[in-house]
């Protein structure tokens, strides 16, 4: 099963359930993507109150960006009253984010329960455990997945690992591909120094140099950093002219562009970033 995703932007932002103040900072933060989570960042006993303060969240009626919600895993009592829950709101989350996956029946419960006439959620898996990349190619079948997010801390906490990128490298390459195989887009994890810019534009250069299509953050000052890392630069568009002209004029033979040799997937990766600048400018 390959898929058609709508792909939305680079930078995504998740803010805490039972922060309501800060609700209107995670929409306007910048971010394509805002996430309000009554997961990880809530209390067991605070899980109700998070589940129906959340549905402001979405009631903006022409909101800035995609709003979605990270509700609880689907092996827990709160994933299945989170389910309820959401099928009543008002006000329906765009996206919905499913922790803990390990199956691809874990993405078809929550369209079973959340698809109705003109509804139907994105939904993304955050892929958080080994199980997770044991199965990463069943997971990547589910129809009606969207995209696929990289759950570092849960997972460094489990195989007891550093949070370090050499010591994710693997994961973050297994998930890359698997994605990549199905035609979805991966979401890298947070970086989660909040004042250290120079370690945040690191992770972002070097999630994109390995294929991610965004990154996540925690704060609306990383925004500015994974939207300007994420954005092919105008060098990089005209190299990517350049090399497309070469292809061209070569008529589609292998040829150098400023003294690199260049070929057919060079030539394809080049029309794909131009046909991305254009479509967003």
């Amino acid at each position: 099963m390959t898929h058609t995703s709508r792909r939305p932007g680079r930078a995504w932002i998740i803010t805490p359930g039972l922060r309501t103040d800060r609700f209107d900072s995670a929409r306007t933060s910048g971010a394509s993507v805002a996430v309000v989570d009554i997961e990880d960042s809530v209390a067991p006993a605070d899980k109700q109150t998070a589940r129906t303060a959340s549905e402001a969240f979405f009631t903006p009626a022409e909101p800035p960006c995609t709003l979605g919600i990270r509700m609880n895993s689907l092996t827990t009592l709160d994933g299945i009253k989170d389910l309820a829950a959401l099928a009543a709101y008002a006000a329906r989350p765009d996206l919905i984010v499913v922790p803990k996956v390990e199956a691809a029946r874990d993405i078809e419960l929550v369209a079973a329960a959340l698809d109705a006439d003109g509804y139907t959620p994105d939904i993304w898996a955050l892929i958080e455990s080994p199980r997770a990349f044991n199965y990463l190619p069943e997971i990547m079948r589910a129809p009606r997945l969207g995209g696929v997010i990289f759950g570092s801390a849960d997972y460094a906490a489990t195989v007891r690992c550093g949070l370090g990128w050499d010591a994710l490298h693997y994961a973050r390459s297994a998930l890359i591909n698997a994605a990549t195989a199905a035609n979805i887009p991966a979401i890298d994890a947070p970086t989660w120094e909040l004042d250290d810019p120079h370690t945040l534009r690191r992770d972002a250069e070097r999630a994109k140099e390995l294929g991610f299509y965004g990154k996540g953050c925690v704060h609306p000052r990383h925004v500015e950093v994974i939207n300007d890392v994420f954005t092919p630069t105008a060098q990089e568009i005209a190299q990517a002219r350049a090399t497309v002209a070469a292809a061209d004029a070569s008529g589609g033979s292998v040829t150098t562009v400023d003294g690199t040799m260049r070929g057919t997937p060079f030539f394809n990766r080049s029309r794909a970033l131009i046909a991305e600048a254009d479509h967003t400018s």
